[in-house]
């Protein structure tokens, strides 16, 4: 059904009142039609209208109301629900009589600015940020006349601050000329940003706004934190303004969704009557989202309550203001820990000139600096292990009895033979060897006596975690003869500047493999750590062949280093 035809039906069905004799106008719907059709900021929305005005004409049950207010109700409802806009309203207005809006000349500068400071309000909070309520936004005329005084009232004032709390949860109303001004003062000065276009229906243009290259008094610095709070009452020009800075990344907004309005609203006298209809007649489109605010609303950074929005802001800030000494510190810990000295003082500078770009500078939290700097540290390095962890405590020494150590070696491991005397032996995580010591015979027991007997052998490291590092020489030696030792691999340690050599072990609980039996090892993407250090060894050495996929790709077990008093902690691979 075209347009027309679902206006009129919408129309009808919500119109719940007994109809009385017709006593309005049976041209208003098709009047009403023209007006939206005409002039709503959406045309692709009103297709197939033209061909239906006709058909409209001759329908006027919906004109049998009662009074003037129920069918501009049942109107508005109509409009509505056709066209899914809850911004157009129709209103019955009898009495209304065009009055003359007064003109910025009637007042002095100096009174205007008396005015203005009204609805404009001013205060430096602790820890020197600035605080701005604007509950109208000023358009280009305006700003001629009045800017002077307000650079030196107001704008001067705010110059000096470490960061600024725009507060916006009360601003409805607005001048489309006064975007270019307020979005000016937050971004540079050269090259100019195009950050918005409005499109005016009536005219049939586009207007694309960008950034200012000369305003009245100086521009807040970018470094700056500028934070936007907004409430559902946040309306029109306000949003747009919140939206384009949100979407230049320049402004984090805390609060509410907003309103959703219109960056223009027009009201619109119905031929000879006494309705009149309100409607968006511009639109705005924002070319770094492709998208647009309006009946949307702007999806603030930090969802609150608009009147926790001012405490959650000041929390950010303060912490905000942590964010340097964390991420300086964080590059001193890795240029002086990294287990490649060379590539840990280029991840470090490289960090730092993240920070200087102001690549920190939209952080609203702990958890967010975290994930942040997590990302940033990978895309620098490549090296997953490289990260913001927790730092869990080590969990205490289990104490167990025997049998239950029997049972917890029955279910870390699995050992099979299969046809040919093959010998199959599979386990998911490397133990400490010095925790392991005390249970070493029990494995042999349970475990290795089950397979070394064996003509050949599978082991299995598919799902192998890896785990400690100290368990490495003592498994390889399993598998080499004891006549003399064999270096295994040599590891340095960052942190204390020292080499080690991993060596065969002389003496080893159970007995050994030897080097003459072959040996496969099956691998997977998971395999990591110790388990990766198991497996280049044994195929360095020509010991044993590896079957499966590339590993994980990961690292010793790393050491995790407090970023200062933070609570921020690095993970952080220390030996290569």
């Amino acid at each position: 059904m075209a347009k027309i035809d679902v206006l009129v039906a919408s129309l009808l069905i919500l119109a719940n009142v007994s109809f009385l004799q017709a006593s309005f106008s049976p041209s208003l719907i098709v009047d009403l039609a023209k007006i939206v059709m005409d002039n709503y900021c959406s045309p692709e929305k009103l297709v197939g209208m033209m061909e239906d005005i006709a058909a409209a004409t001759s329908n006027t049950e919906v004109l049998n109301m009662p009074d003037g207010e129920t069918l501009a109700n049942v109107l508005t409802n109509g409009v509505q629900t056709t066209i899914s806009d809850p911004r157009l309203k129709v209103t019955y207005e009898p009495n209304n009589v065009h009055r003359i809006s007064p003109q910025i000349p009637a007042l002095s500068p100096e009174q205007l600015v008396a005015v203005l400071q009204t609805s404009i309000k001013l205060d430096i909070l602790d820890g020197n940020i600035g605080y701005l309520r604007i509950d109208n936004i000023l358009g280009e005329e305006a700003a001629d006349k009045v800017g002077p005084l307000l650079v030196d009232l107001i704008w001067n004032k705010i110059l000096t601050t470490s960061a600024l709390i725009f507060d916006l949860r009360y601003t409805g109303s607005g001048d489309i000329s006064g975007i270019s001004y307020i979005v000016s003062y937050f971004t540079k000065s050269e090259p100019l940003i195009h950050f918005d276009s409005i499109y005016d229906r009536p005219s049939n243009t586009t207007i694309k706004l960008f950034s200012m290259s000369t305003l009245l008094g100086q521009r807040y610095s970018l470094i700056k934190p500028l934070i936007i709070l907004t409430s559902k009452n946040t309306n029109g020009i306000a949003e747009d303004v919140a939206y384009c800075l949100q979407s230049l990344k320049r402004a984090t907004i805390v609060g509410e969704k907003t309103a959703g309005g219109s960056v223009k609203l027009s009201k619109f006298k119905v031929g000879d009557t006494d309705f009149y209809i309100t409607l968006p007649t511009a639109k705005s489109i924002n070319p770094i989202t492709g998208s647009s605010w309006e009946l949307m609303g702007v999806t603030p950074n930090v969802k609150v309550n608009a009147e926790d929005a001012l405490a959650t802001a000041i929390k950010i800030i303060n912490f905000r203001n942590q964010i340097p000494a964390i991420v300086e510190e964080s590059a001193t810990l890795i240029s002086k820990n990294y287990a490649f000295k060379n590539v840990g003082g280029d991840i470090a500078e490289k960090l730092k000139e993240l920070l200087a770009n102001g690549e920190f500078s939209m952080i609203v939290s702990k958890e967010d600096l975290e994930t942040k700097l997590s990302a940033e540290l990978y895309t620098i390095s490549g090296d997953k292990i490289l990260k913001t962890t927790s730092n869990n405590p080590s969990l205490p020494p289990l104490n167990l009895t025997s049998e239950m150590y029997i049972e917890l070696v029955k279910v870390s491991f699995n050992t099979d033979v299969f046809e040919n005397n093959i010998g199959y032996l599979h386990f998911d995580m490397f133990g400490d060897f010095e925790e392991v010591r005390p249970i070493a015979q029990i494995i042999v027991e349970h475990v290795w006596k089950k397979v070394v007997n064996t003509n050949a052998m599978i082991i299995d490291l598919r799902n192998n975690l890896g785990g400690p590092t100290t368990a490495i020489a003592g498994f390889c030696s399993y598998f080499f003869d004891g006549d003399k030792p064999i270096l295994l691999d040599t590891l340095y340690d960052r942190p204390s500047d020292t080499t080690t050599e991993l060596l065969t072990l002389p003496e080893l609980t159970g007995t050994r493999y030897g080097s003459r039996k072959s040996l496969i090892i099956l691998t997977s993407k998971v395999t990591a750590g110790a388990a990766e250090e198991f497996t280049y060894i044994m195929k360095r050495l020509g010991r044993a062949m590896i079957v499966g996929e590339t590993t994980a790709g990961a690292s010793h077990p790393p050491k995790v280093f407090p970023v200062g008093d933070s609570g921020i902690f690095l993970s952080i691979p220390t030996v290569q």
